[in-house]
Parts: C-alpha cells; sequence; structure tokens
C-alpha cells in the first residue's frame, strides 16, 4: 500500500483552472476506484479554492496516470496539461500535506475554520460510495485529530477567520458613508454548506434583510430552516434593484450577466458583489459597472491577513509530529500479515506435538500440563519475533523480516492485497485454542 495525491490549490495554479478541475469531482472516486486494479481506494476533496485527490494505491506510477486520465475525460483539459500542472505526492509527504491541510496551514485565510469540516465531510462522501479503504479512513480521521490538537493547542485561527469572513471585511471597507450591516439589503445565492456559512456570518454582523435565491428552487427549504426570505424566479429582479449587497455561493454554472444588473439597477445605488463561486455566479467585467464594486476568491487570497509567525510555527510543529506518529503506525500494521504468518506456522506445528501427547496420554492431567508447558513456551518464543516484526516495520524494513522467515522457516509469505483484504492488528499475548479436550479454567488463564 501506498498513499498518492493529486493536487490542485490556490497555491499552485489559477482559480479558473482550479474550478475548471474541480468541476469533475463527482464520481471521479468511484470511476478510478472501479477502472483501475492499481487503485484499492479514494477520497476527493474539493472546496472553494481546492482539488485533491487522496488515493490507497498498489503502484503509483499506474495509479496517478490512470487519475490524470479519468480527470481528464471529465475536464477539457489534456492529459499532458493535468500531469504538468497537478502536483503529486506519495507516500509519507502526502500525510503530512493532508494534516497541514487539515489544520489550515495550506488554506488562503491561514488557519481558517472551514476547511476541518470540509476534510470531514470529503471523508463520509467516501464512505457512502464505497471508495475508500481502512488505510485512507485512518489517514482522514488522524487529520481530523490533527486539525483539534492545533485548535486546541494553539492560537492558530483564534480570530475565526475565515474565506467568507475576509470576504465580508473587505466589503465593509468598501460600504459608503456610515452605513452598517444592519441597514443592508443582502441577496445570497445558493443554499449549500458554503452558503449556509455565509448566511451565519451574516447574522452575526447584524444583517436583518437577507434574500435567498437558488438556481435548484431550494431556497424555501434553506430560508426554513436557517432564517432569510426566499425568493422565487419573478421576485429575482426587484431584490436585485434594491440589493446592497450580493453575495454568490452557488457555483452551479448560472451566472449573473453585467447587462442584466446594469439594465435592473437604479443609477447612483452603490453595489457590492461578493463572488465567492470557483466558476462564478458573478460576471466578472460587472466590476465595470458605475457604483459597483466586485470581491472575488482571488481578492480574499490577496487580503488574507498573516496570522502570528509563532502560531504558524507552534501548529507546524504539531502537523509533524502527527505526521510522524501515523507513519510509524503504518509501517508497523505492515508487519502484521508476516506475524500472522509465523503464528499460524507455529500454531500448526504446536496442534501437531499437542496431538501426539493427547494420542499417548489422552485427555489426562499429565497430558493437560504438557500442553499448558507447551503454550507458555512458544508465547515466550514468539515474544521478541513479533516485537522485532514492529520495530523493523517501523524502520521501513518489514521486507527484511519476511525475507529472514522465509529463509528460516521455508515459508511462503505474501501480503494481501485488493480493497478488502486487511489483516487485523495481532495481539502479542493472543492464544491458540485446540478444541479436542475440554478447556480447564487454567487453560484458560494461560
Amino acid at each position: 500500500m501506498v498513499f498518492l495525491s493529486l493536487v490542485a490549490s490556490h497555491s499552485q495554479l489559477d482559480l479558473e483552472t482550479v474550478a475548471q478541475i474541480s468541476a469533475s469531482a463527482d464520481g471521479l472516486a468511484a470511476a478510478s476506484v472501479n477502472g483501475s486494479a492499481a487503485i484499492n481506494g479514494a477520497v476527493v476533496l474539493a472546496t472553494c479554492n481546492r482539488f485533491e485527490v487522496y488515493a490507497d494505491v498498489e503502484q503509483v506510477d499506474d495509479a496517478a496516470e490512470h487519475l490524470v486520465s479519468t480527470l481528464a475525460q471529465s475536464t477539457d483539459l489534456s492529459p499532458d496539461f493535468l500531469a504538468r500542472r497537478l502536483t503529486t505526492l506519495e507516500g509519507e509527504p502526502v500525510i503530512e500535506h493532508l494534516f497541514s491541510v487539515g489544520a489550515g496551514l495550506d488554506s488562503a485565510v491561514v488557519g481558517e475554520r472551514e476547511i476541518a469540516g470540509q476534510v470531514r465531510r470529503a471523508l463520509t462522501q467516501a464512505q457512502q460510495e464505497k471508495t475508500t479503504t481502512s488505510n485512507l479512513t485512518r489517514l482522514f480521521q488522524n487529520a481530523t485529530r490533527a486539525a483539534k490538537e492545533v485548535g486546541s493547542n494553539t492560537d492558530l485561527g483564534l480570530q475565526g477567520k475565515s474565506v467568507v469572513s475576509v470576504a465580508l471585511d473587505l466589503a465593509e471597507e468598501l460600504m459608503a458613508g456610515d452605513r452598517d450591516w444592519s441597514e443592508q439589503d443582502v441577496v445570497l445565492f445558493g443554499t449549500g454548506s458554503y452558503a449556509g456559512a455565509t448566511m451565519a456570518l451574516l447574522k452575526e454582523r447584524g444583517v436583518k434583510r437577507i434574500s435567498v435565491y437558488s438556481h435548484s428552487g431550494r431556497a424555501a427549504d434553506f430560508t426554513a430552516k436557517r432564517g432569510g426570505f426566499p425568493l422565487s424566479e419573478e421576485l429575482l429582479p426587484q431584490a436585485l434593484r434594491e440589493a446592497d449587497v450580493i453575495v454568490g455561493c452557488s457555483g452551479g454554472g448560472h451566472q449573473l450577466s453585467r447587462a442584466e444588473l446594469e439594465e435592473l439597477r437604479v443609477k447612483n445605488h452603490p453595489l457590492i458583489a461578493i463572488d465567492m463561486a470557483l466558476t462564478h455566479d458573478f460576471d466578472p467585467t460587472l466590476v465595470e459597472l458605475p457604483d459597483a464594486e466586485l470581491i472575488t476568491l482571488e481578492s480574499v487570497r490577496m487580503a488574507a491577513p498573516t496570522e502570528q509567525a509563532m502560531a504558524v510555527h507552534a501548529a507546524g510543529r504539531i502537523v509533524k509530529k502527527a505526521t510522524a506518529e501515523f507513519a510509524a503506525a503504518q509501517r508497523e500494521r505492515e508487519a502484521d500479515f508476516a506475524i500472522v504468518a509465523l503464528r499460524q506456522h507455529t500454531k500448526t506445528v504446536l496442534d501437531a506435538e499437542i496431538a501426539k501427547v493427547r494420542a499417548q496420554h489422552g485427555c489426562s492431567a499429565a497430558a493437560e500440563e504438557v500442553e499448558l508447558a507447551m503454550r507458555r513456551m512458544v508465547r515466550q518464543l514468539l515474544h521478541v519475533p513479533t516485537v522485532r516484526a514492529r520495530e523493523l516495520a517501523g524502520e521501513g524494513r518489514t521486507d527484511e523480516y519476511v525475507a529472514a522467515l522465509e529463509t528460516l522457516y521455508g515459508l511462503e509469505i505474501s501480503e494481501p492485497g485488493g480493497k478488502e483484504a486487511e489483516v487485523q492488528p495481532v495481539a502479542e499475548n493472543s492464544s491458540m485454542p485446540v478444541a479436542s479436550c475440554p478447556v480447564t479454567a487454567e487453560s484458560k488463564t494461560a
């Protein structure tokens, strides 16, 4: 098993390209897992400014090629372009990257709160679609734990900044005169989780008049749960005519055009448009309208506050420590299949010897004493090989251990593969029962 990740985010690509790639998120994990024997499982993390796929693979090159090819089929981008522009990570760097992402260290707004929830939801979706594996599940669960530790033990994100909150800060600076949020008429586009977070932040700032429009017709359900006024297709033009602020969070492919807005707007009525959708809910050229200001994700990225260097450094230390511990635990798990093989071999030999004792002495007290003594001896003999297996696995030397077992015992050991293959962790003192004779209280405790 090897972790593989393909990354497209604000830090190395323009947001237009990220949006184009992100549009192919639906179905990518299932298509990747079902379409290649090299990919055991996949989880897709798609947010407003990043698209990342995490995979549990057998062979990195084949898996990466298949992922790129699958992405290319669902976009207008060529495989060559994607291969050049996507950042490819494998092994331990994948772990550290996801842990950093979940902690908010890789966000446009360092320390932002929303990304941790997005990491959790990415795993939940993969579990629902049955595209994850136990290794990927542990990876994402540990990323969540690392994020919680960063939040509990550092001042990173103490101000609660998020992409939306920074955008609202920028809007507040643009508000004319002495008007504050309580006097603003706001129209919100979208009804997803991103729109829900935006609604909550608008209310926190004192906005009293929020209208919600959804191309999918879900505005009524959304406002019933979160407040605000639902807009129909017929009511939308009047709301846009009177709006002071419009916020786009839908990204559904329907774009409010400059011409449409220009026709509706009252002359000399200032408008602030906040476009948080990767695919743009608002025509970028509406910034050219008189009395209009446009705030985009690029604006947020440029204006994002820099958190205190000490908090970032402390968070980085936590992430590195969590990465090392998780990587070591994963390597130790790689030795379990070899430990199981050794125990099974030893059990076979032990059962044969116990059978000889019973054939000679039956289920007598003497036979039971011999059996107990032999089991104690086997457990003692297996203790050091078990400990050494995990030590060597932690150092990345499982292959040496397997080679030694094959040489010493003549075993043929193969690691189980595939999506469902998973050797459970071996308990060091697990017993190896043989049920031919009644089990006494003493033998149970042994």
